[in-house]
């Protein structure tokens, strides 16, 4: 098909840490074109909530990478997904990953974030999870 696979990327996202804060990753779970990728990426010390927004962050910044135009995010953080789709966070240590993806979100032609269970985000949690373990090496 000339242009590429219209049809949007689906990224699973999580963040987890070992402690509030303690040793963090995050896992980014990536379908599209009939393609699926892991990704378990160690963090350091950050807190839950960071984490899953350097979830977002860094699943934006994979998908930008890959020429992704249309996206379509999945967590299971009600805070990522409020903070995303208002385009703000009341919280001032979240405002700079809020400035972060507001800008990564002019690389697509369409952006979406949607909130999803737990139970449907397993693949991204057990990613998350491994990516602690990496982390503490």
């Amino acid at each position: 098909m000339k242009g590429g696979n219209k049809l949007p990327a689906e990224i699973y996202i999580d963040g987890a840490s070992a402690g509030n804060p303690g040793p963090s990753g995050i896992g980014i779970f990536l379908k599209y074109d009939g393609k699926a990728e892991s990704f378990s990426i160690p963090l350091g010390i950050m807190s839950n909530h960071e984490a899953e927004f350097s979830a977002l962050i860094e699943g934006m910044k994979i998908c930008v990478e890959k020429g992704l135009r249309t996206v379509s995010f999945r967590t299971d953080s009600q805070v990522v997904d409020r903070a995303a789709n208002a385009g703000f966070a009341k919280n001032p240590s979240f405002r700079h990953f809020i400035e972060e993806m507001l800008q990564l979100q002019n690389e697509f032609d369409l952006f979406f974030i949607k909130w999803i269970p737990s139970k449907e985000n397993q693949v991204a949690d057990q990613l998350a999870r491994k990516a602690i373990h990496l982390s503490k090496g």
